[in-house]
């Protein structure tokens, strides 16, 4: 490791001897500028980085693996290279959007690039110097930065923020929800409570990403099969609306959740229309379903969609062939896309999500017996009533274990009677808005020859969308919407780490970044 050089590498040596062979004069180095670029061409306000692919974030790419993780499998100190590399990535696009606003131009390259045609590289050096190459449209990568749609309490935000991400915009239409989200950031972020339908490009501040959580209802099965036409889910079109009048200045990347609904609604035809309007906005796409329950004790699968922007120069894709079975793109979705081959996609491999080691019981608020939580004996008994037989017996099997276990109720209607549906393979059911109350999810506590019951309460709400510590305020019912309509924390912050970002650090190299909007500096 004493032999590594962070500075004065032989791939930086031999670009600055073809340039200087073509008559280029530079500084090297600059220690006043961040960075420390390896060259600067002063005059031409050019700024030139040469990454180690090892030390930036790209090996691991090379090596055809699924992410950064594998590229150290048996290594003991596997935490501390990580941990490494990621803050480099950081330093890069830090780095790189505080020469943008400064006023300079950057080109960055991965030392692989040098090493496998130094010549092409000089020659889009060559082109910059002389004004030739555009200002490329992704040059608001670097930022990190981005707009959350349909923001609702701002899981989205916490889970962005863990992987460096900053919020510059937020955007909902329902107050007691902007309360809450305000309740707990206590900050001056611009948070536009109004109709997606009414925003204005002139709101809306340049960034990397714009993500939506947009509204659910008409592509679940209670949806009754309106899909992107209903009145809720409807929606995402005024989002699309946006993003296309924002114009030069469409954020690189976008990112869609929805229900898994959305994958199968109309038979596809919804998925299919999104997808096809964000290749006409110059996106790529990409499809994928991650359940929460591989991070929290929490049954949550829900579909993501990201859309890379396309740009003058070419882009690396990900795979032309459809990637095979895996635990985030199951059968159905794997059917979507072979039945859908003719859209741009940008399938990139994902490792698997992790292996979770938690359970319901320790998510569990410990609320004393004597509680006004806990519901009355007779109320109790009413839900024991409701169950059927199966559950029924379930639930007297933990009423007389020898020690205490949780599980949750939901109660459903069967053949048109309100029965108690109960589960106690220490995974909650998925939360959900209680609209009507029947989708408030209910704690049953039992062992010893004793039970209790009352619903969940919004700390462990909190909990099982890995938001711990959200500050919730107002009532039960109003941080149950809340919480139901949110995203999970931790799994946002797994696409982060293992695509967002990794596709930022692609975006930042072998183009011209500079001030967006000024495409022809």
């Amino acid at each position: 490791m004493r032999k590594v050089k962070s500075q004065n590498t032989s791939p930086e040596i031999r670009l600055r001897k073809c340039l200087w062979a073509h008559g280029v004069r530079y500084s090297t180095n600059r220690l006043d500028l961040p960075g420390k670029p390896d060259v600067m061409i002063t005059s031409k306000k050019l700024a030139i980085f040469v990454d180690g692919d090892y030390w930036h974030g790209n090996q691991w790419r090379r090596r055809n693996l699924a992410c950064l993780e594998q590229q150290f499998p048996a290594t003991k100190s596997k935490d501390y290279w990580l941990t490494k590399i990621r803050k480099n990535m950081d330093r890069d696009c830090a780095a790189t959007s505080s020469l943008i606003n400064s006023g300079l131009r950057v080109i960055r390259f991965w030392e692989s690039d040098i090493n496998g045609d130094v010549e092409s590289c000089v020659q889009q050096i060559l082109a910059a110097i002389a004004h030739e190459t555009p200002i490329s449209a992704l040059s608001l990568a670097p930022r990190k930065t981005f707009a959350e749609f349909f923001a609702g309490i701002g899981l989205m935000r916490m889970g962005l923020e863990r992987q460096g991400w900053e919020v510059a915009f937020a955007n909902d239409l329902d107050g007691k929800k902007q309360i809450m989200y305000k309740s707990h950031f206590k900050d001056s972020v611009d948070y536009a409570l109004q109709d997606v339908h009414t925003l204005t490009t002139d709101q809306i501040p340049p960034v990397s990403l714009a993500t939506a959580s947009f509204p659910c209802n008409d592509l679940s099965l209670a949806g009754h099969g309106k899909g992107l036409n209903g009145s809720q889910s409807s929606a995402f079109w005024g989002f699309l609306r946006v993003i296309q009048e924002m114009g030069d200045l469409k954020p690189p990347l976008i990112l869609l959740e929805n229900v898994i609904g959305f994958l199968t609604s109309s038979n596809g035809a919804n998925l299919r229309s999104a997808l096809e309007a964000l290749n006409g906005l110059g996106y790529t796409v990409d499809a994928f379903i991650l359940d929460a329950v591989h991070f929290v004790p929490q049954s949550r699968p829900r579909l993501f969609v990201v859309g890379v922007m396309k740009d003058d120069q070419s882009f690396p894709a990900g795979s032309p062939e459809f990637p095979g079975n895996s635990n985030c793109r199951p059968p159905k979705c794997l059917e979507f896309m072979a039945s859908n081959q003719d859209l741009d996609w940008n399938i990139r491999p994902l490792p698997a999500p992790p292996n979770r080691t938690t359970s319901l019981n320790g998510f569990v608020e410990n609320i004393p017996g004597d509680s006004k939580d806990w519901w009355s004996e007779e109320r109790a008994l009413r839900l024991l009533e409701q169950m059927s037989p199966k559950h029924r017996k379930i639930a007297d099997k933990m009423i007389s274990g020898t020690s205490v276990s949780y599980g949750t109720v939901f109660r459903r209607t069967r053949n048109g009677r309100s029965t108690a549906e109960l589960r106690i393979d220490g995974v909650a059911g998925c939360l959900r808005t209680p609209r009507g109350g029947s989708a408030r999810q209910i704690l049953m506590k039992a062992g010893n020859g004793r039970f209790a019951v009352r619903l969940l309460n919004a700390i462990e709400c909190a909990r099982l969308m890995g938001a711990e510590g959200f500050r919730a305020t107002g009532s039960l019912n109003q941080n149950l919407f809340g919480f139901g309509d949110a995203v999970c924390v931790p799994v946002i912050e797994w696409i982060a780490q293992h695509y967002l970002n990794s596709v930022i650090s692609e975006m930042m190299r072998g183009r011209l970044l500079g001030k967006p909007g000024n495409r022809n500096f």
